[in-house]
């Protein structure tokens, strides 16, 4: 677990961080500027989830708890309203075509005695001022095939009772459409035409609903084919809450595309008067990925803060989240989801994030290239000289999550030393450490790293020892891990200092900033 740190001040730069001058190398642009001064949205909306019960749903939907018990969602929707959320998007109402609402036209999947999941989610977030958008799945399971009249029948039929139900209900807001096709290379004629055939009756039955729906295949659309927005443009919808697909792993690299398709998209939604939202994908995999055979568990909190930031720096409206039920979990709960100690490490992660915690307010920065040394500094002995080019990692650029990125510095396994001239005696408040990790390419952070001071480059001493954030939920992803060392005794004023770390596996490095800044 990341230790949460107290506040410290931090001198705030009022200047935006756009630096003309910046390497114009692979992922490098001046809309860099965008990022830096963007604000990070928080995760105002998740997804419920009531029906799967596959191997996915292994911890979010575990078999000891009854996911009808009204006393349940009552607990959970109140945890997350208590965590920012103001929208509530059911994935489905009913599944093997029996309902979780008290349907007449399916048997119901709850005692007929007992009030029904739906009515409880819906009761509980009118009481704390949510908004639900109600779904109009799953006819028949998961994979409903709306090519089929039969199952587009049913779905209609679905929105009918429905909007008999709950379309007058104060929590009620709006229609989720889980036409959930791909938008790659662009939208299909098909696809279109289903989304529009659900909006037209959504509109007949409750005319003042919002329409929302959340296709994939961002990382392999082609937004700059013509095709692409004019597909767009016929959607009838309201919202597109795209998903990032960072959590199902489509490509191996997904953060530094996932920014430039953004900054794409936001411009096709402000020619076309769309909503557009980003469902940023919470969950990494326990197995293999996109299977069903493997649970969604955590990922770390850094790598979902990156999704975040991503979205927010092309000006999202919102950001909502498969998921956070059963994926970020408070450690209070009396109806305890998600992988056990890692939901609740998520959880707290996430909120101290919320709170302004000085640690993940610096690693958001650091991320978003806002983050700078106030100190003028040199490593005296770069990283992997074999390699024919020296690598830079005090000049407060930092690389993409890729390996590829030349701007990280390489550190073979083994014993390593970074030697940092100060070039004077300066007082040191903190320092914070910026590392990739990608374990699937044998790249990680070292377990501890040591930090000792000297006078005169020839007599250290060993000031702190700080441990790498431990999450074991990273065997698909490649995002970033920071370490901070701070808390120095009164006085601490070097002009030397010395990382030391042993490590099994490669370590890459692309900056370290002392006593770090952060620039608006």
């Amino acid at each position: 677990m990341k230790k949460l740190f107290m506040l410290m001040s931090l001198s705030l730069a009022l200047l935006c961080g756009c630096n003309g001058g910046k390497e114009n190398n692979a992922e490098t642009e001046c809309a860099d500027c965008m990022e830096s001064c963007a604000e990070v949205l928080p995760v105002t909306g998740t997804f419920i989830n009531l029906a799967y019960q596959d191997v996915r749903n292994k911890y979010t939907n575990p078999p000891y708890l009854d996911n009808t018990d009204p006393s349940m969602w009552a607990a959970k929707i109140a945890e997350m309203k208590e965590m920012g959320m103001e929208y509530l998007v059911f994935m489905a109402v009913a599944n093997e075509g029996k309902s979780y609402y008290p349907s007449e036209i399916m048997q119901w999947q709850y005692p007929t005695w007992r009030k029904s999941p739906v009515d409880a989610i819906m009761d509980a977030a009118a009481e704390h001022g949510m908004k639900v958008f109600m779904s109009t799945g799953w006819a028949v399971d998961q994979d409903d095939n709306l090519r089929d009249p039969k199952i587009k029948g049913r779905q209609m039929e679905m929105m009918a009772e429905l909007a008999g139900i709950y379309g007058s209900h104060p929590a009620f807001y709006g229609w989720y459409l889980p036409v959930e096709d791909c938008l790659g290379p662009v939208l299909t004629d098909y696809a279109v035409e289903a989304v529009n055939a659900l909006t037209a009756r959504a509109r007949e039955l409750t005319p003042q609903a919002k329409i929302l729906i959340s296709p994939y295949g961002i990382f392999n659309s082609e937004f700059d084919d013509p095709r692409y927005e004019e597909q767009i443009s016929r959607l009838k919808v309201d919202i597109i809450a795209y998903q990032d697909e960072v959590g199902c792993v489509r490509e191996p690299y997904p953060l530094p595309r996932l920014r430039k398709n953004w900054k794409k998209l936001r411009a096709i939604h402000d020619r076309n008067g769309i909503e557009m939202w980003a469902n940023c994908e919470s969950f990494a995999w326990e197995k293999g990925t996109n299977d069903r055979s493997s649970a969604l568990i955590p990922a770390p909190y850094g790598r979902f803060l990156s999704q975040q930031l991503a979205a927010s720096s092309a000006g999202v409206d919102r950001i909502i989240s498969f998921m956070m039920c059963g994926i970020f979990e408070d450690p209070s709960s009396p109806y305890q989801l998600g992988q056990p100690h890692w939901s609740a490490v998520a959880y707290q992660d996430y909120m101290a994030w919320k709170s302004g915690d000085s640690f993940w307010k610096m690693y958001e920065a650091a991320t978003a290239g806002r983050l700078k040394s106030s100190v003028e500094w040199e490593a005296l002995n770069p990283a992997d000289p074999d390699q024919g080019r020296s690598v830079t990692i005090s000049d407060g650029k930092v690389a993409e999550e890729d390996p590829a990125d030349r701007r990280w510095a390489r550190y073979q396994s083994g014993v390593n030393s970074i030697v940092i001239d100060l070039k004077e005696t300066a007082d040191v408040n903190s320092i914070m450490v910026r590392m990739l990790n990608s374990a699937k390419d044998g790249i990680v952070p070292p377990a501890k790293l040591h930090l000792s001071a000297s006078s005169d480059g020839r007599q250290w001493e060993l000031v702190q020892i700080q441990d790498s954030p431990v999450f074991p939920n990273t065997r698909h992803d490649a995002f970033t891990d920071c370490v901070l060392f701070d808390g120095f005794p009164e006085g601490f004023s070097p002009t030397w200092l010395r990382l030391e770390f042993v490590s099994e596996q490669m370590v890459y490095i692309d900056e370290i900033f002392i006593n770090p800044v952060i620039s608006k």
